[in-house]
């Protein structure tokens, strides 16, 4: 059986742990797209964990992890996050690689950064992790796959060559850097290799006759719908497929073998990126800030980037898009216990357009004209952080957790109530 776990919304939902708490009962997690640029926190038995490259299965002895062909692969942070959790005292875990993977080169990130320093106060808010430079390349088909590091040296400096005859002219007359060196470019693909060798997989081959034996995979996404290229806030999207959809053959799976469909969405909203994308339900002010510190593990800031992140109030609007094109199956609702200080919770139910109000999620230019429209709940009042018990929740945040999934129209099966792996209660219907 197949599990998609992914963001309904911006991202930073909580994936991490929730994949986490259900990689359990699991046996394989797969990473299936995204890179670095984007941090799954997790907080279990062996401390809190920021991770970029690595599934969020590596805490599991029970699980084999694998780094999906969809993912753009940084080798420097991959090792370095392994290394990190063995250090901290968590087993050596299971990690392969897919053969099929392409790898980040140093000239993408070098690439992201010059043109958000070119674009300046266009940029799109960036992590300068080499994203969109990556998978430029790749769908170019002037990637590297890891496979290709294996290949003869005569073949490899033969791509060297065409690759660097299309980068050397940005490099020096558009960004006006020196060129790019062929034997240096050669010498960090061979150290690749040698660092790769021993995750290196067919992983295609695995995942195929893992669903033959009726394995439980969980496919973890990263960042989340609106982040998608084609179904979310475009242009000021990632470069990868956050969808459920893309799971498929990011991680090399049968579509028919995917069954459940896990979105994961805060009990508010939050958002990392350039400011100019359009986010509805923002909170801004003393009420955004203090949103914003109460919010997460210790604050609303990226993790990867350290950045504040934007914070608004729960939007159905959004959310009810989100789950629509992941093809949710069941959502997982977050961070709950953060609310527990206020008197009244907003929600945004609607958007007002042009004087229409709609619940219907627009396209970008639309969206960029459209302003909340609230509804106000009352809240409940309390620290409800740590509890593991559903109905021994207040009456008020059930009934909030009611509105939100009538809302939505996707059944709300997790309510997690804190950032630890078992702050989390099943929804009993």
């Amino acid at each position: 059986m197949v599990k998609a776990i992914v963001g309904a919304c911006w991202g930073d939902e909580g994936k991490g742990k929730i994949t986490d708490v259900l990689a359990e009962d699991s046996d394989i997690v797969v990473r299936f797209q995204g890179g670095s640029n984007a941090g799954h926190t997790i907080i279990n038995e062996y401390g809190k964990f920021a991770l970029h490259q690595l599934p969020s299965g590596v805490f599991r002895q029970n699980i084999t992890n694998i780094i999906g062909n969809g993912v753009a692969l940084s080798v420097e942070n991959f090792l370095k996050e392994v290394q990190s959790v063995v250090e901290r005292g968590v087993p050596t875990p299971k990690l392969l690689v897919s053969d099929r993977c392409q790898v980040v080169m140093p000239y993408h990130k070098e690439l992201d950064g010059m043109e958000e320093a070119r674009l300046a106060a266009k940029s799109f808010g960036s992590t300068k992790s080499g994203i969109a430079p990556f998978y430029s390349d790749k769908y170019a088909k002037i990637g590297f796959q890891v496979s290709d590091l294996f290949d003869d040296k005569d073949s490899i400096m033969e791509r060297i060559d065409h690759v660097l005859g299309l980068k050397n002219v940005l490099y020096t007359e558009l960004y006006h850097q020196k060129p790019l060196d062929r034997e240096e470019i050669y010498e960090k693909l061979m150290e690749y290799k040698e660092a790769l060798a021993p995750y290196v997989a067919d992983t295609t081959t695995l995942l195929h006759n893992a669903v033959k034996e009726d394995k439980t995979v969980l496919l973890e996404g990263q960042l989340g719908s609106m982040k998608d290229p084609d179904l979310g806030i475009f242009p000021l999207t990632t470069s990868s497929h956050t969808l459920a959809g893309f799971g498929c053959v990011g991680a090399a799976v049968p579509p028919t073998a995917v069954e459940d469909v896990i979105c994961v969405t805060k009990a508010y909203s939050s958002s990392v990126g350039s400011n100019t994308e359009p986010f509805v339900s923002e909170v801004l002010g003393e009420a955004g800030d203090e949103l914003r510190r109460r919010g997460g593990d210790k604050g609303e800031f990226g993790a990867t980037t350290g950045r504040p992140r934007r914070v608004g109030w729960f939007d159905t609007v959004a959310t009810k898009y989100g789950c629509m094109v992941q093809g949710a199956t069941q959502v997982a609702l977050t961070c709950l216990d953060v609310l527990g200080y206020l008197d009244e919770i907003p929600v945004c139910t609607g958007y007002e357009i042009d004087g229409t109000v709609t619940d219907r999620f627009p396209t970008t230019p639309e969206l960029m004209r459209a302003r909340p429209v609230f509804t106000t709940l009352p809240g409940w009042k309390c620290d409800i952080r740590g509890c593991t018990d559903y109905q021994a929740l207040p009456q008020q945040a059930k009934a909030y957790v009611d509105f939100l999934e009538s809302r939505i129209g996707y059944p709300i099966t997790l309510v997690s109530t804190g950032p630890k792996r078992n702050e989390i209660t099943v929804r009993q219907k």
